[in-house]
């Protein structure tokens, strides 16, 4: 699991892991990570965690947030970056077995027949399936003294194929009927400093997530929560807004 380090001046305060898939910091106690000096915002800053991946979303603070000395908006966490609030310091940690990238992560996506298509067939394994044998006295018993021995059948499993590809059409706004395929495992929707939200692409489905803002995204006409949600075919997202429908090509 990926940890933050914070200090301040060299003296190490304490080591937070991420088991939360978001986790604020800011001044205020209602923040997962507390840092309770006035240069810090209310809700300064949040780290979104999904999967093996975390991102660093500066939440419009006073003072902003810089990351390895640059200032960051948002910045997508790898190992040994430093974030820097003020006079303070957090680390992120995390091993590099834990960390996969787009292109490992591609192939954990799980294969379904049900969305076979031409062209994209894929070869497994073939796995050998072998009767149980009979007892030495059934043998004995039921069998010819000169029978041929008992054949192996071996059976390869159907051909399976990737799940449909997500994407998005805009429903609302100046940009009404455009599509955005989601092809990256982290897609950002949104308006910084308003509202923002992220679609993941997992193995098993696709999940949206709040990340900014104080209004929740609108899931199918009710708001969602601060976990991720798996989002079905034809759902109906509202951030900061705008309207979209996620929908599967398959």
């Amino acid at each position: 699991m990926a940890k933050l380090i914070l200090s301040m001046d060299g003296l190490v305060l304490k080591e937070i892991p991420l088991s939360k898939e978001r986790m604020s910091i800011g001044r205020k106690a209602s923040n997962d990570i507390q840092i309770d000096n006035l240069a810090i915002s209310g809700e300064h800053a949040a780290v979104v965690t999904i999967l093996n991946d975390s991102f660093l979303e500066d939440l419009n603070s006073t003072n902003g947030t810089l990351v390895n000395g640059q200032p960051a908006k948002k910045h997508f966490l790898k190992n040994g970056d430093v974030i820097e609030l003020g006079k303070y310091k957090i680390k992120y940690v995390a091993e590099q077995v834990q960390r996969a990238d787009a292109a490992d992560f591609e192939k954990t996506m799980i294969l379904r027949p049900s969305t076979l298509r031409p062209g994209s067939e894929v070869t497994a394994p073939a796995a050998a399936t072998v009767a149980a044998s009979a007892t030495a006295d059934d043998t004995q018993a039921n069998k010819p003294m000169h029978s041929a021995p008992e054949a192996v059948t071996a059976t390869t499993p159907p051909p399976v194929a990737a799940p449909a590809s997500g994407a998005v059409q805009i429903l609302s706004g100046a940009n009404a009927g455009r599509e955005l395929m989601l092809t990256k495992t982290l897609t950002t929707l949104g308006k910084p400093g308003v509202q923002v939200a992220v679609i993941a692409k997992r193995p098993h489905g696709y999940f949206i997530t709040h990340v900014e803002g104080k209004q929740y995204p609108v899931l199918n006409g009710q708001p969602i929560d601060a976990q991720a949600h798996q989002l079905a075919d034809h759902d109906v997202i509202e951030i900061a807004g705008i309207k979209m429908e996620f929908f599967l090509k398959g």
